[in-house]
């Protein structure tokens, strides 16, 4: 059995190209890999952005949010080095 990667991949193809699609917590956590826990966290706290409510069970997320967080996240981290 091989052993267990130490880092979670990005994988940003998991989201669609169209800007305005909507995207469940899933698809958000495959390409900005935190706990479900810390995401909902950072919701709280305004770091992440919040969701769209789609019906009462259903919460998700514009694409557009998402690569604008990735693209910040990107920038903090080209600033630190």
């Amino acid at each position: 059995m091989p052993p267990k990667p130490t880092k979670k991949t990005v994988n940003r193809s998991v989201l669609p190209e169209d800007d305005d699609a909507y995207v469940r917590l899933p698809d958000v956590l495959r390409v900005y890999p935190v706990s479900e826990t810390t995401w909902w966290e950072g919701v709280a706290a305004g770091r992440f952005p919040r969701p769209t409510k789609l019906s009462t069970r259903v919460s998700a997320w514009q694409v557009r949010q998402i690569r604008a967080l990735l693209q910040a996240r990107a920038e903090e981290v080209q600033s630190k080095r």
